[in-house]
């Protein structure tokens, strides 16, 4: 088996593509607050909350172990609602991939050309491991599609 890999993942939820969009676009500072069984926070390091080059400091819990990383935002495309964050610092680099980055899509649900209800979130973790015995990224990926959920039933209640 080889050491880089990709985990992909579509998730359907109710709220609004662009409104969803922003806040991992503009508002992550919200995010442990929505969902903070998860995330303890998410601090400014460097840079602004919507910039490319910007880089946020995370204070997070997996499978019951506090765990922080720093992940700097690589690329944003607001047309086609997506964005990339590639990890840069943290336990996640030190103890099991050599790089990892996610992307987030957001794309309005369609019936034929005109938008309807909701919105698909594309996730997408491309990574390199330090070796075959470090498994695939599968808890991170459950993470944020939790922070999603979360995400999408603050929106929902706004």
């Amino acid at each position: 088996m080889g050491l880089e890999g990709k985990l992909e993942r579509e998730i359907e939820i109710k709220a609004e593509a662009n409104r969803f969009y922003q806040v991992f676009r503009k508002e992550m500072h919200l995010l442990p607050t929505v969902c903070s069984q998860h995330l303890k926070s998410v601090e400014l390091h460097h840079g602004d909350w919507d910039t490319v080059g910007s880089v946020k400091h995370w204070n997070y819990h997996l499978d019951g172990e506090a765990l922080n990383l720093k992940e700097k935002v690589e690329e944003v495309d607001d047309e086609k609602r997506t964005i990339i964050f590639k990890v840069v610092e943290g336990d996640l680099l030190r103890h099991h991939y050599k790089h990892l980055k996610v992307t987030i899509q957001v794309d309005p649900n369609k019936e034929g050309e005109k938008e309807k209800e909701g919105c698909v979130v594309k996730l997408t973790i491309d990574y390199e491991k330090w070796n075959d015995e470090v498994a695939r990224p599968e808890a991170y990926m459950d993470l944020a599609v939790k922070v999603i959920a979360a995400t999408e039933a603050h929106l929902l209640n706004e």
